[in-house]
């Protein structure tokens, strides 16, 4: 395991060999978040299954209601880390002792839970999980529940009517961002912002600045994607994922140039045909 560089204290970085390809657009980054909300991992490779990556937000918290809860209601949870393990995984917060998270067992208790609009289908982890982050955001009542493979949740058919799953992500399995758009944003700003900042999947090196906005289909490696729509930005991107503190930024920014029906866009989600393994270093090619 390797240590995140000061500047982004909160990703974990998993070790990879890696060899800058030849191609001239090329996935530079690749994000996973085991828990919705909270810390992510940047990895060197990532297997995709039906509804993303394989452990691309399986985990969830809730409120006493079976309501998701995020960053939008309480940004300190920007500062809880999550690390693999041989059996799990290892979550660590500020103040907290370690708690180490396994999958449900298939008799655990059921939960049907609230997503926006779907009603989703989960397992609980357990009182003294439910605890450990009751303490840490400091409300009664709040759960993690986790998304078995038996549960199904489709993506919003308007835009992908295929049938097409998802995790407990906003709303599609991938979101992308290309290196290009986030450094034409910075050159905007006063201060610089990583790209751990906009929570994506996938970063793509080479490309023009927002040149994802025109693209409808894409390969990265062996792998087809189709580009649903773009990305409306809440203000969990306002949020510092070292300090928790919030801010106007880069809402305010990015408002000022990027914004059409009430709405700040940044990125583009994506869903996915087929399963396969995305590696830093594939190849991207657009198709359409």
């Amino acid at each position: 395991m390797v240590k995140p560089e000061s500047s982004q204290p909160l990703i974990v970085y998993t070790s990879w060999h890696y060899q800058k390809p030849n191609a001239v657009m090329y996935l530079s980054t690749l994000y996973y978040y085991p828990v919705k909300s909270l810390a992510g991992i940047q990895a060197g490779e990532a297997n995709i299954g039906s509804g993303g990556f394989m452990h691309d937000r399986r985990w969830m918290l809730v409120d006493e209601n079976l309501t998701f809860v995020t960053q939008r209601q309480y940004p300190h949870l920007a500062r809880v880390t999550v690390l693999p393990t041989p059996d799990g995984w290892l979550v660590q917060a500020p103040g907290q002792p370690d708690l180490r998270l396994r999958s449900p067992p298939e008799e655990a208790p059921r939960l049907v839970v609230n997503v926006w609009r779907d009603r989703v289908v989960s397992c609980t982890a357990g009182q003294k999980v439910a605890d450990w982050f009751s303490r840490y955001i400091g409300v009664d009542g709040v759960q993690l529940v986790y998304m078995p493979e038996t549960t199904t949740r489709r993506v919003d058919q308007a835009y992908a009517p295929a049938g097409e799953q998802v995790s407990f992500a906003d709303g599609f399995p991938f979101l992308l961002i290309s290196q290009a758009s986030l450094d034409d944003l910075n050159d905007r700003m006063q201060k610089p912002l990583p790209m751990s900042r906009f929570r994506p999947n996938l970063v793509v090196q080479g490309s023009a600045a927002y040149a994802e906005d025109d693209w409808q289909r894409i390969r990265i490696g062996e792998l087809t994607f189709r580009v649903v729509k773009p990305c409306s930005r809440c203000k969990v991107t306002t949020v510092d994922p070292f300090t928790a503190q919030t801010g106007k930024e880069p809402l305010q920014t990015l408002a000022s140039y990027r914004s059409r029906d009430n709405e700040v866009w940044f990125g583009t989600n994506l869903v996915h045909d087929g399963r396969g393994t995305l590696h830093v270093g594939d190849a991207v090619e657009v198709l359409a």
